[in-house]
């Protein structure tokens, strides 16, 4: 009885698995995906296939366009991503703040959390001009090559960094860092000035600035970003960038009834300090930047 038991546990861990991947790549597929494109990637057996998702597709969860055979992520799935939403009332209050700095630098603001190596954009309010970063909510980049993903490692010690990535990472541009050796002394520098940098690291003619937001704890578990053209940046306009920044960080933290516990970054909301950070970071000769 107890073997049987087990048994029928390890098939049920081994459907939900199933279900989860299902989801995971017909999510990465921007224009849908095939029934026999899932068998393949996945290894699922046909008759698991079609049962699979003949379930989710019930549920609403995953449609299946008759014409083009292609199978897509459903309605359900938008909504529970909305249900994420309600759940973390600190993203609707992020959201109002994001959009008050985007009115007052009008430049790209993004919001992410850390996954593994990897930071997750969770929210994006976007410039009003022509010229502006391509991104999207949902999308994955390497932390270790971005503005937020590294505001977010900074808040990690050398160990729980050292698991993340291997000696030598893969480079996006000649500007991405390359070794842990050196992300781990960026992050000590990041740790020291309250910001982190995005030297067209991860897309060649964008920079960032990006510094970390506070939930109430000692570390913080969120990011935010503004990403400007290189072709915008200037020295004068950077100090407003990141005093901006730092101001909206420390109001989303009040928000959420929380007190920031980092003095470098709440010292960045006093324009003055920002300038002087700014230039110590540009006269540093770490970041070879594309602007005067």
């Amino acid at each position: 009885m107890a073997s049987q038991q087990a048994e029928r546990a390890g098939r049920s861990v081994k459907s939900a698995e199933r279900v989860l991947d299902l989801l995971e790549t017909i999510g990465a597929s921007p224009n849908g995906t095939t029934f026999s494109d899932l068998g393949a990637s996945l290894g699922i057996p046909k008759s698991s296939l079609h049962a699979l998702l003949n379930v989710l597709t019930s549920r609403g969860y995953i449609e299946f366009d008759q014409a083009s055979r292609r199978i897509s992520l459903g309605i359900r799935i938008w909504e529970t991503g909305l249900a994420y939403h309600r759940h973390h009332g600190f993203l609707k209050e992020a959201r109002a703040v994001m959009e008050n700095i985007v009115r007052r630098i009008n430049e790209t603001v993004q919001l992410a959390k850390l996954a593994g190596s990897e930071n997750i954009y969770l929210d994006k309010v976007d410039s009003t001009h022509p010229l502006r970063l391509q991104s999207e909510v949902g999308l994955r980049l390497s932390a270790h090559a971005t503005g937020v993903g590294k505001a977010l490692l900074a808040q990690l010690d050398e160990a729980d960094v050292g698991g993340r990535f291997p000696a030598e990472m893969s480079r996006h541009t000649p500007n991405t860092i390359g070794t842990l050796e050196a992300l781990l002394d960026e992050l000590a520098l990041t740790r020291k000035r309250g910001f982190a940098v995005d030297n067209e690291e991860y897309t060649p003619g964008i920079f960032c600035l990006a510094v970390p937001v506070y939930q109430g704890a000692q570390r913080a578990t969120i990011a935010m970003s503004a990403s400007v053209p290189t072709s915008r940046v200037t020295r004068q306009a950077l100090p407003n960038i990141l005093s901006a920044m730092a101001d909206g960080s420390v109001e989303i933290t009040q928000r959420i009834g929380g007190q920031c516990p980092d003095d470098a970054l709440q010292v960045l909301t006093d324009p003055v300090v920002a300038a002087a950070r700014i230039e110590e970071m540009l006269n540093s000769g770490r970041y070879p930047v594309a602007f005067a």
